[in-house]
């Protein structure tokens, strides 16, 4: 049975009445084409049905040659082992810090599969590929930021390979996604699924906790395979940490203003939740974008948590961190580029902004390395991957995407150093929103519970 590769799809030529073809799991009748189809992940499933009646895709050669070995901890070779074990497909769940790409090189390096590499940012994509080189001789492809590049071991951003999948998703049999809790809600995912890939591994500190989305990455991806949080790990492969909370009183201008904003908002939320008690946070920003108001609502919440991620009470709050931390490496997490800006100009601190090009980003986490410079504000681009030096303190000024957010931050400041504890404090603005999140992260943190919760 001759098969063949298309815009993401497989095709077989054959009769409408082949009762063959009709039995192979995800083939349907195209009656456009007047052949049978199937999703390009489905290839794998139809191979092994058809045995060898199966023919026609393409059959790439396997990477066997130029790889160094990967020495892995024994967590890591235990993750890897279940992979293996659920027959090279699943999620693997492991803390920030704690050598999640280790692990997916030892897959790439023992499996000689040609691969390719998902990351969602440019920064990642410089970064997975100087990982891959270090222990690979071959050359290493790259997709995004302005160059295509196709090689048997290829690094793409997400957007590429949803962009370009149609045309080489007949080139790789496996896929490694970095930060797989991206997938699963239906955005890109095509990109998945016009993959041939039967070999795939994902990989995240926070995976979803919604039925739906842990369904669809179970067909995509596959099932979480292994699962260590924070607490498995911290004190022995990660640096024990105490977590300081910081209450900080709004003055009363601030207190006013964001009382102001949040009237705005309330009827709104209130309307919904005595609709749908219980319902998540998505459901209700679907919500608001029906009803009347229901945009100004949420205009009125940014602008609200605005207000306070910088407060009087903050600036102070971080001023006296900073001091009493003088001689230690710090990382201070803004949730707008704005207030970001605000602390470099106010605290002569480097901002690290998706403003910052890739050189001058490099320059500056290597002077910090180097300790030349001894702190770091940062909104979003340290949140996820970011390959950080060692630092040991983490100031988390506010958050705006909830416990998922906090546990990436906090493990920013967690690889492990000799005789190194970490000290993260948060700072919280009382009287407002930011009480019951700190109260939802301070639980997710120490039973890595990731809700799709009230922000």
């Amino acid at each position: 049975m001759k098969f063949r590769f298309e815009g993401g799809t497989v095709l077989l030529d054959a009769e409408q009445a082949d009762p063959v073809a009709r039995a192979v799991p995800g083939l349907r009748w195209d009656a456009r084409v007047g052949a049978f189809r199937a999703p390009g992940s489905a290839w794998p499933r139809i191979r092994d049905a058809l045995g060898a009646t199966a023919d026609g895709i393409r059959a790439s050669d396997p990477v066997l040659e130029g790889w160094s070995t990967v020495d892995l901890r024994p967590y890591q070779e235990a993750a890897l082992m279940g992979w293996e074990l659920a027959g090279r497909r699943g999620i693997v769940v492991l803390p920030t810090g704690s050598g999640k790409t280790t692990i997916a090189l030892a897959a790439m390096a023992r499996t000689g599969l040609p691969t390719l590499c998902l990351v969602p940012t440019r920064v990642l994509v410089d970064q997975w590929r100087r990982a891959i080189r270090a222990i690979w001789t071959g050359p290493v492809g790259q997709l995004g930021d302005g160059t295509r590049d196709i090689q048997r071991i290829t690094v793409s951003t997400y957007e590429s390979a949803y962009r370009t999948m149609h045309a080489i998703g007949d080139r790789f049999e496996l896929l490694v996604v970095d930060e797989v809790h991206h997938f699963g809600s239906g955005v890109r995912d095509e990109a998945l699924e016009m993959s041939l890939a039967g070999a795939r591994l994902g990989l995240t500190a926070t995976p979803p906790r919604e039925p739906a989305a842990l369904a669809r990455l179970a067909e995509t991806v596959g099932r979480v395979v292994y699962e260590l949080a924070i607490g498995d790990l911290a004190g022995r492969y990660l640096a024990p940490f105490d977590l300081v909370t910081v209450r900080v009183d709004l003055t009363a201008a601030e207190a006013a203003a964001y009382e102001g904003w949040m009237r705005q908002f309330r009827p709104v939320h209130g309307a919904f939740v005595r609709q749908a008690p219980g319902a998540s946070w998505k459901a209700f920003l679907r919500f608001a974008a029906r009803v009347s108001g229901g945009r100004r609502a949420l205009a009125a919440l940014r602008e609200a948590q605005q207000l306070v991620s910088y407060t009087e009470g903050k600036r102070a709050a971080l001023a006296d961190i900073l001091r009493r931390h003088r001689h230690s490496r710090v990382l201070i997490f803004t949730s707008h580029n704005q207030s970001a800006y605000a602390v470099a100009r106010e605290h002569l601190v480097m901002p690290i902004t998706c403003h910052i090009g890739r050189r001058e980003r490099e320059q500056v986490l290597d002077r910090f390395r180097r300790g030349e410079l001894r702190a770091l504000v940062s909104a979003r681009v340290l949140n996820e991957g970011v390959d950080v030096p060692d630092a040991d303190v983490a100031v988390v000024m506010s958050g705006a995407m909830g416990e998922r957010e906090h546990i990436q931050r906090v493990g920013r400041v967690l690889r492990p150093g000799e005789r190194k504890r970490a000290m993260v404090y948060e700072l919280v603005a009382q009287g407002t929103t930011e009480t019951a999140r700190a109260r939802r992260r301070r639980a997710a943190l120490a039973s890595d519970e990731i809700a799709d919760s009230y922000p």
